[in-house]
């Protein structure tokens, strides 16, 4: 009887309970409260935050892959998608369907801003190399600065898949964090006299206009980047579905419940490669310090060139709206909104912000392709 109990205990987890596991389960926790209580990208947070909560469950051999007749346990299969890059794929079809790029098409010029937001990347590319990282990881670090998860995870899973975890919680963790951080860096490098300019009505685009973007930008991005033909292909055909017209149920399908399916696989795939082994290191501290560093250098970018713009339009463009060419859509651009309203209640900054911002989405995914190719 007393062998049996021995055997009993020892097969249990609490056997095998490190403090490593202790602190992952403590770090899991935190961020379940961040995206319950706190409300910071709740959507893909929580099941993250879960599935790392899972994956640091000794013995339960739910990350284990199949061996001989026992199959692999639900999260080794649940990361293929995440390794493969398909998860990010699929979600950039229901973010396509859910964007109006109608101010981008409205005013061309905001497409600078989405671009120059992106500075953010390789400048913290060339800083993480300098601090001993291999440069395929500093490609994925650099990527967190473009403020778009699922480009994020897509890069990691295909140049460093041991980061997979950092990544993805420092991108999503420093998108929540918009409206703390944009702020105080837009204020700080603009004058009152910028943040007040109140720019003049967009005018309205055409259903043609709407209907030839995607499909337009699909080609010449492929062919110019070939290895942003996945990326832009899948944003760009869920656009397709929103504005044609044509395939309302494939529109809505992609927008929901494709979106949140693959968001539920995502999560707990991404949340799972972060075990104590990979996590618990100096390198994932220095992950999120560049990855706050390189979303921080975008927005002072973009800001930067709104700066230009204005000095070069005589003073008709607001430098606010370069912060929102990151891809936080459409929290950046409410964030430009917010700011410029705080200096003048009739300055609506929205739709021009809204089209660095969309902007940002396009550039986002051509900067990740610039690296792919560098280094694919």
């Amino acid at each position: 009887m007393a062998e049996a109990l021995s055997e009993f205990v020892m097969s249990t987890g609490f056997a095998s309970l490190g403090w490593q596991h202790l602190v992952m389960i403590a770090i899991s926790l935190i961020l379940m409260y961040l995206a319950i209580e706190k409300k910071f990208e709740p959507m893909l947070l929580l099941p993250i935050s879960f599935g790392m909560l899972l994956a640091n469950l000794p013995a339960t051999g739910l990350t284990s892959p199949p061996t001989g007749d026992t199959p692999g346990g639900l999260l080794y299969y649940l990361n293929f998608g995440a390794e493969t890059g398909l998860y990010p794929l699929l979600v950039f079809f229901g973010v396509g369907a859910m964007t109006d790029f109608g101010p981008l098409l409205a005013n061309p010029s905001t497409m600078l801003l989405g671009a120059a937001a992106q500075s953010g990347i390789f400048i913290t590319f060339f800083v993480s190399l300098l601090l001993g990282f291999e440069p395929l990881e500093s490609a994925c670090v650099g990527v967190i600065g473009a403020a778009d998860g699922p480009t994020s995870i897509y890069i990691t899973s295909k140049f460093a898949p041991h980061m997979l975890g950092p990544v993805a919680v420092a991108a999503y963790s420093y998108m929540a964090l918009v409206p703390i951080i944009m702020p105080p860096i837009m204020r700080g490098l603009t004058t009152k006299e910028e943040r007040s300019v109140i720019m003049t009505q967009s005018r309205p685009v055409s259903k043609a206009e709407r209907i030839l973007f995607p499909i337009i930008t699909t080609v010449v991005s492929a062919l110019l980047l070939p290895s942003t033909a996945g990326l832009i292909g899948s944003l760009m055909i869920g656009n397709l579905f929103r504005e044609s017209g044509a395939v309302e149920r494939l529109n809505k399908t992609a927008q929901n419940e494709l979106t949140n399916i693959v968001t539920i696989f995502l999560g707990l795939a991404v949340g799972s490669s972060a075990t104590a082994e990979k996590f618990l290191s100096v390198k994932t501290l220095q992950i999120l310090f560049l990855g706050l560093f390189a979303f921080s250098a975008g927005i002072a970018c973009g800001v930067f060139l709104g700066k230009l713009m204005y000095k070069l339009s005589g003073g008709k463009v607001n430098p606010l709206i370069g912060a929102a060419g990151i891809s936080a859509v459409p929290m950046a651009a409410r964030v430009c909104q917010q700011v410029g309203l705080e200096e003048d209640p009739n300055n609506h900054l929205l739709m021009h912000a809204m089209g660095a911002n969309v902007a940002g989405q396009i550039a986002s995914a051509v900067a990740a392709g610039v690296m792919m190719a560098i280094f694919g």
